[in-house]
């Protein structure tokens, strides 16, 4: 079955890329230019269909996430995108169907920017809360977060990039806290250096396209332009984020983190068992399982396999959750962290049978 996920997962990603690239070089391309015919509203009507509701399925089935609202928003978007993709004198008969999507993105826009009015107001409040907690930021800001707009996904995606541009630009002078019993999980890699690569990679990738491309198509330079930005700018978030956010345990829960890409607050209550079995954890993570393992170009293992009595919510990349049974970790000092956690863990234990 996860298998079957995945490579649904990858073919709708696959088809989704294929779409969006066909219509862009059939209006863009010496070659597409030649095929169209002479009677172009066929045409026009398919990228338009093709834009406002197969991408938007396929971006749907590739994210497994499905929702009426989501998909009038990925409607909206796809329309507006054809704007752009399709040459205006091609949609002078669609032009009222073009500023359906440009009224539902205003609609959209005019609320979030309600919502942004809303956590503007409620700034101070919720710096103070941080400010007071003794919780590591990337949880203590959730957390405040969490408590103001529960189930507001625009406003918890937009606080996770305020979290990514702090971390890039706010935290140079900053150090990891070293308060109670922290763990680093990045020492017994090469992680951070190949963030570092990957960063370098980016930066020569968007000189060269760039150059390439901003005679042929400024519009797609730009767009490459701006992505490749924000992608370094996440990189060096995650690198400090990661940094400056060790594995925490106290007396009743674990903090644990990887960057800005993960982080998740266990209850020793929580969990069911320690699996420290080599053969167990040698074995394929399966997709249950959330990792905490800082990966570079070895093949590792976690230390231990924390399995839960129930799944726990987990945070991920632009504020997602997701639930999972299983927590696999994998820290810089394995001993004395299985040490602590035993410890804690049979303590929770005593106190649930008192």
């Amino acid at each position: 079955m996860v298998l079957h996920k995945k490579t649904v997962s990858f073919v709708a990603l696959f088809l989704l890329l294929l779409v969006i690239s066909s219509n862009y070089v059939l209006y863009h391309s010496s070659f597409g230019i030649q095929s169209l015919p002479a009677d172009l509203n066929g045409v026009v009507v398919g990228s338009i269909l093709d834009l406002s509701l197969v991408a938007p399925l396929l971006f749907l089935a590739w994210q497994r996430k499905f929702s009426v609202k989501y998909f009038i928003v990925l409607m909206a978007t796809g329309l507006i995108a054809a704007r752009f993709i399709i040459p205006s004198e091609y949609l002078a008969s669609f032009q009222s169907v073009m500023w359906l999507g440009v009224g539902i993105e205003g609609v959209l826009i005019f609320f979030e920017l309600s919502l942004l009015f809303m956590l503007a107001k409620n700034v101070p409040p919720i710096l103070k809360r941080v400010k007071s907690s003794s919780l590591p930021l990337l949880f203590s800001f959730s957390r405040a977060i969490n408590e103001k707009f529960p189930k507001q996904t625009f406003i918890h995606i937009l606080c996770s990039e305020m979290l990514m541009f702090y971390y890039a630009f706010g935290t140079s002078k900053k150090q990891p806290s070293t308060e109670g019993d922290t763990f680093t999980l990045y020492k017994r890699s090469s992680f951070i250096t190949f963030q570092i690569m990957i960063i370098h990679a980016i930066v020569i990738e968007t000189l060269g396209l760039h150059w390439l491309l901003h005679n042929t198509s400024m519009t797609l330079s730009i767009v490459l332009l701006i992505l490749n930005i924000y992608s370094i700018v996440f990189f060096i978030g995650d690198i400090q984020a990661l940094r400056l956010n060790p594995l925490r345990v106290e007396d009743d829960r674990i903090y644990v983190s990887l960057g800005l890409a993960k982080r998740m607050e266990i209850s020793f209550k929580d969990i069911e068992e320690i699996i420290e079995d080599t053969h167990i954890l040698e074995q394929k993570i399966p997709n249950t399982t959330i990792e905490f393992i800082a990966r570079d170009f070895e093949t590792v293992h976690p230390d231990l396999l924390l399995t839960l009595k129930s799944p726990i919510e987990a945070t991920l990349f632009m504020g997602i959750k997701k639930k999972y049974k299983q927590v696999a970790i994998r820290v810089d000092d394995p001993h004395a962290f299985k040490k602590i956690v035993k410890e804690r863990l049979e303590k929770a234990q005593r106190d649930e049978l008192i």
